[in-house]
């Protein structure tokens, strides 16, 4: 594998960018690698920072071959520039050695809900442009899912530390372990004299199959399960309903953690997966088996029951499943992890502030809720979607937000 310098030296500086146009959060990538080469590490740093403020996080956990290195030039006959690399580096060696700038107070207040990515993010942005931030959190600690469903393997822990260090030196407020919407409403906080809310709780309750046998004492949901995986005793044979990204970290945890076989059952083919390709391929790797066109039907006290399902392409090549209820076979399991999705929590409620169907915030194209002041973003708008997706939005929501605060900040 080349160097760091190396892979750098790589890059042809396109004047037109294929690796920027398609980044959700259009990193200046020329311009980055141009300081980095020319020794300008911190420059380059600081370019980065202002540009996406977990550009440290998504380095390491964005799906680079959908993005950046998916569309470099370089990829069409060789392989691509990894800037994934040059980035992480970068950005790590900026948070560890970020000096906070003095930053004057202009005396607005402004709450937080929520210290995912969305609220890391939005919180790094209005503490740089001097608003006096509170950031209330649900868990005893920051990052949201990247802390509580991304296993330590993939995300260290302390990247997320630096982060919350470099908040509290910037001057935010940070209230752990408090639930917005049950002993604080958001209701209650303009009284207090926060003059815009934002609300970025993310979808931490799991979808249910809803089959017999969902509430045995061997089912667990996977969102559960990677928050605190060392309270589970799950045995030998694990068996995880679904195949996205939350059903890999599963997967990977528990082989890890209690040197388990592993089978991940699959609605459809390999080539539908949602979870991103590299860490599929990793996952294969780890010992993880995979049983395709499986649909769990029934969960058993002792494995999960499936039928068969048939793949039909029409003449017009629309794809379509269906089950085959003949064709019926049992996997035997220790314990089932269920990993089909997350929803909202119906712990966060306002007035004015309307739900779609999925119960997620209703908002208009700049993040705003029918509520004047109070603003959404990430997946408790979206529904799930990738860290990067969440900053990129993020990130319009904070202009508009600043346009209200200016006008009605006083």
């Amino acid at each position: 594998m080349p160097s760091i310098k190396q892979e750098a030296q790589r890059c042809l500086k396109c004047k037109n960018p294929q690796c920027s146009s398609h980044c959700p959060v259009s990193t200046p990538i020329p311009q980055v690698m141009e300081l980095f080469l020319n020794g300008e590490i911190k420059k380059a740093g600081e370019l980065l920072f202002q540009n996406n403020p977990l550009s440290a996080v998504t380095s390491v956990i964005c799906p680079h071959e959908r993005n950046c290195s998916g569309h470099c030039v370089l990829g069409r006959k060789g392989a691509p520039v990894e800037f994934f690399r040059i980035e992480e580096y970068i950005s790590r060696f900026y948070l560890e050695t970020m000096e906070i700038p003095h930053i004057g107070k202009n005396g607005i207040k402004v709450a937080v809900a929520g210290a995912g990515p969305a609220g890391i993010t939005m919180s790094i942005l209005l503490l740089l442009k001097g608003y006096d931030v509170t950031l209330f959190e649900a868990q005893d600690n920051v990052g949201g899912v990247l802390r509580y469903g991304i296993p330590p393997f993939r995300l260290p822990r302390d990247l997320l530390d630096i982060y919350k260090d470099i908040m509290l030196r910037m001057g935010v407020h940070f209230r752990p372990n408090t639930r917005l919407g049950s002993n604080i409403m958001i209701d209650d906080l303009f009284p207090d004299g926060y003059k815009a809310v934002f609300v970025s709780t993310g979808t931490g309750r799991p979808n249910k199959l809803g089959l017999l046998g969902e509430t045995l004492g061997h089912v667990h949901f996977a969102v559960d399960y990677l928050k605190t995986p060392e309270a589970f005793e799950l045995g030998y044979r694990v068996v995880i309903v679904g195949a996205g990204n939350v059903a890999i970290d599963a997967a990977r945890t528990a082989i890890r953690r209690g040197h388990s076989r592993v089978t991940i059952l699959h609605f459809m083919g390999e080539e539908d997966m949602t979870a991103n390709h590299d860490e599929v391929e990793m996952a294969e790797i780890d010992g993880v088996e995979f049983i395709h066109y499986a649909q769990a039907v029934r969960i058993l006290e002792d494995g999960v029951r499936c039928v068969r399902v048939k793949r039909i392409t029409a003449e017009d090549g629309k794809v379509s499943f269906e089950e085959d209820y003949t064709d019926t076979f049992d996997v035997p399991a220790d314990s089932v992890i269920i990993a089909i999705g997350q929803g909202p929590g119906a712990d966060i409620r306002t007035a004015g502030v309307r739900l779609t169907q999925r119960g997620l915030f209703d908002v208009n194209e700049c993040g705003e809720t029918d509520t004047p002041g109070v603003f959404a973003a990430g997946d408790i708008v979206s529904g799930p979607k990738t860290v990067v997706d969440a900053v990129a939005f993020t990130k319009k929501v904070f202009g508009r937000m600043e346009e209200y605060l200016q006008n009605n900040g006083g």
